[in-house]
């Protein structure tokens, strides 16, 4: 009888091809899969039971904001109680490369969690995880807000052609330290300033190393098809592999837009185009009240655009531009109303008062209007503050799942209910989102069979990123395996109540060691930094 390091037992198999899942053992040797079939012969150092569950690749969160909470907490238990055994960061801004003033900046904007910065490049910090020690995995696009900073800061202008060289210099170093590509999020200041031939030009490099272009478009609302044709541009102008980030249709008068969204995107891949999205599945959006003001206030960084609220002139204009319906920016503001804008995260310890309230409720209780309170917040809170927007359709999440080019992802922290993570009250998502496909809208509404729910959480995205020993359970596999009960998996958490952890998964394993058995946390930290297709070992 022969032996390996582990073997999982008795399990109903889902190998995330999509295929019928098969009832048998899983072999692990040296954190890789060795069989996967009846191994009655074969004995397991180590043993994990699964009989009447299902047997996974792990999940992968496509857009994770885990970037500092895994550095209070490397644990990542509202991501790895879910199945999440990858973490893949960089909307728009990543942890390097950081010039001297963006490493200023990132230790200054610190707010509850606070750390050392030890590196400089993308490559640097990806290490600086490995050495420090994680749960889950970890990967990184190279964000465009973040290139742009280095080279022209936060201005509202076109790079010059020198600029725009050195530009694309530090995206092709990021290729080589292991991103997967250039992620951008295209309505932030100072995102918004780059014109779509900036974007190719990025794209193009990160296509040189089979990279991807992932973003989050230049308009979920009011201009969503126009948004959309750009990526589709993006992707055509640099020969590159391009998603949507979260994709939605932002505000009820935007609604029936998504039928178009959907029937551009098919367009596109019918010609060639290697176009998918990734989606959380709810109603509600959070991001911080920036989302909400003109791109003109904001130009400079935080400081200028904190400085200029000071004026009582131009807050009438901000006023003036929020309530306005051409402003000509993505407004959220106006497509969730102040009702549906509730407030979740403040760095202010006076202000958390306010945290779970919406916009109208602190506007009353400052006595000034909504817009007004957005600014006082701002100013007074020295910070974005995080918010939650609820203005998407319950019906579009429907239709959005059942898309076969969709992956999910959190857009979220990955956290604990403990510590520094109870001073902010999350949105939902970050400890719901993978369990509530399953459980939601895959056993108990039958939007999408378990089998291509587990494709789409595994393989789909593993294909997409070029991580081609990630997401499927078969021999010569990394060994990032999850264990669930179909019939308990599920979100509790919700708005009201945020800090609960989502049920059913019993467990889970990275790189062939187990992190969670029976649904409790090992001391274990196996995670890896994984890299994209044109990591070269040296940098160089």
């Amino acid at each position: 009888m022969g032996t390996c390091d582990l073997i999982i037992r008795a399990g109903l198999v889902y190998d995330g091809s999509g295929g019928d899942p098969l009832e048998g053992d899983v072999a692990v040797e040296d954190g890789r899969i060795v069989a996967v079939s009846d191994l009655a012969g074969l004995k397991g150092r180590e043993e994990v039971q699964a009989a009447g569950l299902a047997v996974t690749p792990g999940f992968i969160n496509v857009l994770s904001w885990a970037t500092e909470s895994i550095l209070e907490d490397g644990r990542c238990q509202s991501d790895v109680r879910q199945g999440v055994t990858l973490e893949v960061f960089g909307e728009g801004e990543s942890m390097g490369p950081l010039s001297d003033a963006l490493r200023d900046e990132l230790r200054e904007r610190q707010q509850g969690i606070y750390y050392d910065v030890e590196w400089t490049t993308l490559g640097e910090y990806l290490e600086h995880l490995e050495i420090r020690g994680m749960a889950p995995n970890v990967a990184s696009f190279v964000g465009a807000t973040t290139v742009r900073a280095n080279v022209i800061g936060y201005e509202d202008r076109a790079p010059s052609a020198d600029e725009l060289e050195r530009m694309r210099t530090l995206v092709r170093q990021a290729m080589r330290e292991g991103a997967l590509g250039v992620g951008a999020s295209l309505i932030y200041a100072p995102a918004c300033y780059a014109a779509t031939e900036e974007l190719v030009e990025l794209a193009r490099v990160a296509a040189e190393s089979d990279g991807m272009f992932i973003s989050h478009l230049r308009s979920e609302a009011d201009r969503l098809l126009e948004a959309v044709d750009e990526l589709i541009e993006i992707a055509e102008s640099a020969g590159i592999r391009a998603e949507i980030y979260h994709l939605k249709a932002a505000g009820r008068s935007n609604w029936d837009k998504l039928d178009e969204v959907i029937s551009r995107v098919e367009r596109a891949r019918a010609q060639g185009l290697a176009v998918t999205a990734d989606m959380y599945p709810y109603t509600a959006a959070a991001t911080g009240l920036d989302a909400s003001m003109p791109p003109w206030v904001q130009e400079g960084g935080f400081a200028a655009w904190r400085e200029r609220l000071g004026d009582a002139a131009i807050r009438d204009r901000v006023e003036h531009e929020m309530l306005s319906t051409d402003g000509g920016w993505e407004n959220f503001f106006r497509a969730a109303g102040p009702e549906q804008m509730r407030l979740v995260r403040f760095r202010s310890e006076t202000l958390r008062r306010f945290t779970g309230w919406t916009l109208l409720d602190v506007s009353r209780e400052l006595g000034v209007s909504p817009a007004q309170a957005a600014m006082q917040l701002v100013r007074e809170d020295d910070s974005r503050v995080e918010t939650a927007y609820f203005f998407m359709s319950e019906e579009n999440v429907r239709k959005q799942l059942a898309l076969p080019w969709m992956s999910f992802a959190s857009d979220a922290m990955a956290m604990a209910p403990e510590g520094v993570f109870l001073g902010w009250s999350p949105h939902p998502r970050a400890y719901g989102t993978f369990a509530r496909v399953l459980g939601k809208y895959v056993r108990d509404e039958g939007v999408i069979p378990l089998t291509e729910a587990v494709r789409r959480l595994t393989s789909l995205p593993a294909g997409n990123l070029r991580l081609l020993d990630r997401g499927r359970l078969s021999p010569g596999y990394a060994a990032d395996v999850a264990i669930f009960d179909p019939d308990a998996i599920g979100d509790t958490a919700t708005y009201d109540n945020p800090h609960r952890y989502a049920e059913g998964m019993v467990h889970v394993l990275v790189n062939g060691t187990p992190v969670l058995l029976d649904g409790e946390p090992t001391a274990a930290l196996p995670g890896k930094a994984l890299r994209g297709p044109g990591w070269r070992p040296s940098g160089n």
